[in-house]
């Protein structure tokens, strides 16, 4: 049996339970659950001692959860002794999120923590519910507002909203190869171009009509044109921040993956209705629907041959990503160069390496089981980074934003969608 003693943190003399040294290595790190202060104790003379903590056969084993102990006062800082010896499952927790969480730099483990439970909550409400897991994740993000504005969680929401996030999109390259674009065709290639321009050019044109700024026509246009909720993100994270650019964020992915599943459900039936081609109705499909899950699964809800077709396309838009946010960057960069201050770099180290992976996944035949087990990993960093955006939104100022917005992003969708209707009956006359 292990001995139960008492140790107190040495910055904010919190006091908790502890197990005996001599169950315990020499060196541990241990943590303190209220302050994150950290020490390391050392055994002598067949005790242990509380390093910095000055209490003598105390152990300072990574803290246990804390637990109030019945007719015993509350401990120095406002915690509770722990009641009872500690169990295997306690020990062998406490041990796993310590040497998790000395992985991440200090001040991180907290927020990347709780964005990813939020984005497990919300893959699982996907999975037995049909719900899309980027909406679920975003709307369970917000409600958790308050923990953005604690310092312990902040800078790990901040660094899972920018670096997971871009890791996540930099990895979306292995999804992309010359090999599968080829058979599309100059023609379609060049089509898929022009349509995804001009939808980024009517959405900087309708923000200056609807005096939005230029910032959200690009980020509602991009989203739109090229792979919803990823290329919100990745555009994001190249613009110069101003004080609506997380509203703006959190309110086009919302938009995006909301009419993106209002399409899912309604283009099947049209076109089924219009009496396309399996081939035509997935190259519309792809080319017209925002987000990637949404346009699988409305084209093989129709056939496996319009599903591949569909996939095909899309993919080629997705890959207009990394073109698009470097002539943004380009252009940002330029208007950047007049004013003082840190100026953003030319080309953003994630659109390099999206291209470089491209590039790779172009030139060598790399395994099934890489691409696939890149493509998951890509999946969830950026559901979790979708869950830190949440997490930095207040729902008042997404009220706020108004029917302009609205407006905007809707007639974004309908002028991609009507452009390549037109131009297929047009092809077909």
């Amino acid at each position: 049996m292990s001995d139960k003693i008492i140790v107190t943190c040495p910055n904010c003399q919190t006091n908790f339970l502890a197990i005996s040294g001599r169950f315990i290595p020499d060196g541990r790190r241990v943590r303190c659950a209220k302050c994150d202060h950290g020490w390391f104790h050392k055994i002598g003379g067949g005790e242990a001692s509380c390093g910095n903590a000055g209490i003598p056969g105390a152990s300072s084993d990574h803290l246990l959860a804390r637990r109030p102990l019945g007719n015993v006062p509350m401990a120095a800082g406002g915690s509770a002794v722990m009641s009872g010896g500690p169990g295997f499952a306690d020990v062998l927790s406490s041990r796993a999120i310590d040497g998790v969480s000395s992985l991440f730099p200090a001040g991180i483990f907290k927020g990347v923590f709780a964005a990813t439970i939020i984005a497990c909550a919300a893959k699982f409400i996907s999975d037995q519910y049909g719900a899309p897991a980027m909406l679920m994740a975003l709307l369970i993000g917000m409600s958790f507002q308050f923990m953005h504005e604690d310092e312990r969680c902040r800078p790990g929401i901040e660094f899972t909203a920018k670096t997971v996030l871009r890791v996540g999109v930099a990895l979306l390259g292995l999804r992309i190869s010359a090999q599968m674009l080829a058979g599309l065709g100059v023609s379609s290639i060049l089509w898929i171009m022009g349509g995804v321009v001009a939808t980024i050019c009517f959405g900087l044109i309708g923000a200056r009509l609807l005096s939005r700024g230029w910032r959200f026509g690009l980020l509602t246009g991009g989203a739109v044109a090229i792979c919803g909720a990823s290329a919100a993100m990745a555009i994001a994270a190249v613009m110069p921040n101003n004080r609506n650019s997380e509203t703006n964020l959190t309110f086009t992915v919302i938009g995006v993956t909301v009419l993106s599943t209002i399409a899912m459900i309604l283009y099947p039936f049209i076109l089924g209705y219009v009496g396309l081609s399996d081939r035509d109705a997935g190259f519309f499909i792809g080319a017209t629907i925002h987000d990637v899950a949404q346009v699988v699964g409305a084209g093989y809800t129709i056939s496996e041959e319009t599903g591949d077709v569909a996939t095909v396309v899309k993919m080629f838009r997705v890959a207009m990503l990394a073109p698009i946010v470097f002539f943004a960057s380009v252009i940002i960069a330029r208007m950047a160069a007049s004013q003082p201050g840190e100026q953003p770099p030319l080309l953003p180290a994630f659109v390099v390496a999206f291209m470089l992976l491209v590039a790779l996944n172009s030139v060598v035949t790399l395994p099934a089981e890489l691409t696939a087990l890149a493509e998951v990993v890509s999946r969830w960093m950026l559901l979790i980074a979708v869950a830190a955006v949440g997490m930095k939104t207040s729902l008042t100022e997404i009220k706020n934003v108004g029917p302009a917005a609205i407006t905007l992003i809707v007639a974004e969708t309908l002028f991609i969608a009507g452009g390549f209707a037109l131009l297929m009956m047009l092809q077909a006359s």
